[in-house]
């Protein structure tokens, strides 16, 4: 897999080359600063693109304009955005265009390596990666009709939005299959949703209902 990273801190920024070309991917460019971001995606049209939210000039939103402005050049273009902290504001307007291809994680996942690189592989491969504690966020700032559902309906819910199959959930929450069909039925039916059985789909319905 080609990638471009965008990572000010050179530490990080070396230390994700290091990371991923040691898991066979190939670096294609790096970037310290925002104005390097476009031109090398556009440049280099990775297969996925490592992206800091704020980078040198203004430390703002720099790496954030750079993936949303390529995703519109490049459709479908894979973007794994890291930042320090939750964004919330952030991450639902990256989400806004579609998430498809896209991932949210705080920088700390970086040093769980396993959980980083399925994220990354996630993303390339077309589907969602989102941090739980950015999923936490948006799913608190939604008052009605979350409020109707049970403990355990939000914990699946908040395991269909990281972009977990059934499978996964049911060994993460220790239930059957068939008890994580039930409750996701139970999920769409009150937050009004379509029922699908695709696990794409599915994320995407409910990325859009949180961020509605």
């Amino acid at each position: 897999m080609r990638i471009v990273i965008a990572e000010d801190n050179v530490l990080l920024r070396e230390g994700l080359v290091l990371l991923l070309t040691s898991d066979r991917h190939e670096v294609a460019a790096v970037a310290g600063s925002g104005p390097e971001v476009l031109p090398a995606l556009l440049e280099h049209r990775p297969d996925a693109a490592v992206l800091d939210v704020r980078l040198p000039p203004g430390f703002r939103d720099e790496g954030l304009r750079a993936a949303i402005e390529a995703r519109k050049r490049i459709p479908g273009l894979p973007v794994l955005v890291l930042s320090q902290y939750v964004e919330e504001t952030y991450a639902a307007e990256l989400l806004s265009g579609g998430a498809e291809g896209v991932g949210y994680l705080l920088k700390d996942r970086v040093s769980r390596v396993d959980e980083f690189l399925d994220a990354l592989s996630r993303v390339a491969a077309g589907g969602t990666a989102l941090d739980p504690e950015v999923v936490s966020q948006l799913m608190t700032s939604r008052s009605d009709p979350l409020q109707a559902l049970t403990p355990r309906e939000r914990e699946v819910l908040g395991l269909m939005a990281q972009g977990l199959d059934n499978a996964t959930i049911a060994t993460t929450l220790v239930i059957t299959e068939r008890s994580v069909s039930k409750h996701i039925g139970a999920v769409f039916a009150k937050l009004g949703l379509p029922p699908t059985d695709s696990g794409h789909r599915r994320v995407l319905a409910v990325l859009a209902y949180l961020n509605s």
